[in-house]
């Protein structure tokens, strides 16, 4: 949870700035977005070459370093004098994302491999969600007060303190067996992308995090605009909406346990559009309960997502996990990007109709995984195959 919590204190950090970004540098919310979507995509970039070397490698010789490692370009991304700057030091922090939460999911899915992953797994993820509460919350208050650029500074030092707190408590990994060749590791890789079930769930992890990283990054432009006229601060104390979903994530998990992957999947497609119907009224109580019903489902489905992972893939995790990391954030970083054109058509409802329908999509796509392997459609994956 902690190693989770200090990775994610980085991932959204700059999202509550991106209003004060556009003004500062004169950019339009599409050029300011890119200091979102440079992190996730790096992080999707590196997650499959990490989920090799972890099959090699170890889980701990992996995660501890990456910790460390990502409080160097936290601290540099302080010194950004241009948008362009800031976009490089947020792509290289990207980069050492990876090895921990894609390791991780490996980590756990061998450690507490049967009934009890749903708990173990809905525990991790109510960890990134704190993790991910605290960057953003943290970045709107320090701006407001200070400068945006002492939010890294801070950011930074509690990466450190992160890292030497999990290299002393994470225990050692007891059922990882080592790959015995990097051929095999490839060859793992390639299986898994011959899985139609694998494919569909990393999908639905995709658009999951699209329609998250698309709603928080919009919706600061909503709250900055009228009749909400927002600030920093208050676009950073809107993320307290995270911590319901550091309630509802472990009961997922329990859900999850009790129900199975099905139920859960309409569970949180539920809760994602009715969450992002709310936001629509023109009410900040209501829009910020909207939000955070919509969050909580995606926590739900994220939680979902990673059991599912381990449960298709059967053996290298790890690998598995690094290429639902790929596809995972690749989404993520279409949803900062791709959502500006719908911005720029029909504001928010034109951001709302969008995610309505990626949330149904990502539905589909979890019915497809739980398939079972003989009625799968091949005709559904044209990727699927040599």
């Amino acid at each position: 949870m902690l190693a989770g919590m200090c990775t994610f204190l980085n991932v959204y950090c700059t999202q509550p700035l991106l209003p004060l970004l556009r003004e500062t540098f004169h950019a339009s919310e599409l050029a300011v977005s890119f200091t979102v979507s440079a992190t996730i995509f790096a992080t999707a970039l590196t997650a499959p070459i990490i989920g090799m070397i972890a099959e090699r490698r170890g889980r701990k010789k992996i995660i501890v370093p990456s910790l460390f490692l990502l409080a160097i370009p936290t601290a540099l991304a302080a010194t950004s004098t241009s948008l362009h700057a800031l976009i490089f030091w947020r792509f290289a922090q990207g980069l050492f994302v990876p090895g921990v939460i894609a390791v991780m999911l490996a980590y756990m899915n061998e450690e507490w491999a049967g009934p009890g992953i749903g708990r173990a797994m809905s525990s991790y993820v109510a960890g990134t969600v704190v993790g991910g509460f605290l960057g953003r919350f943290l970045s709107g208050v320090i701006a407001s007060h200070w400068h945006w650029r002492s939010t890294f500074l801070v950011l930074a030092a509690l990466d450190l303190i992160g890292a030497f707190l999990v290299r002393a408590w994470l225990p050692l990994a007891k059922n990882f067996v080592p790959a015995e060749h990097l051929q095999q590791v490839v060859r793992d890789a390639k299986q898994h992308l011959r899985n139609p079930r694998l494919l569909a769930n990393f999908g639905m992890g995709a658009a999951a995090l699209f329609a998250l990283v698309a709603c928080f990054t919009y919706a600061n432009f909503y709250l900055a605009a009228p009749p909400f006229h927002l600030n920093s601060a208050q676009l950073g104390s809107i993320f307290f909406v995270y911590l319901l979903g550091a309630v509802i994530t472990p009961q997922s998990g329990r859900f999850l346990d009790r129900f199975g992957f099905r139920h859960t999947t309409v569970l949180y497609c539920t809760m994602m559009i009715a969450g992002l119907l709310l936001t629509l009224v023109k009410s900040l109580p209501i829009v910020i309960a909207g939000l955070a019903i919509f969050s909580s489902g995606v926590f739900v489905a994220q939680a979902a997502a990673t059991v599912q992972t381990g449960a298709i893939a059967g053996r290298a995790r790890s690998s598995a996990a690094g290429l639902y990391v790929t596809f995972y954030y690749l989404g993520g970083s279409l949803g900062a990007t791709l959502t500006a054109w719908f911005w720029h058509w029909k504001a928010w409802p034109g951001c709302v109709a969008l995610l309505a329908g990626v949330s149904l999509l990502s539905l589909w796509l979890a019915r497809i995984s739980s398939r079972p392997v003989d009625h799968l459609d091949s005709q559904e994956f044209q990727l699927v195959g040599d």
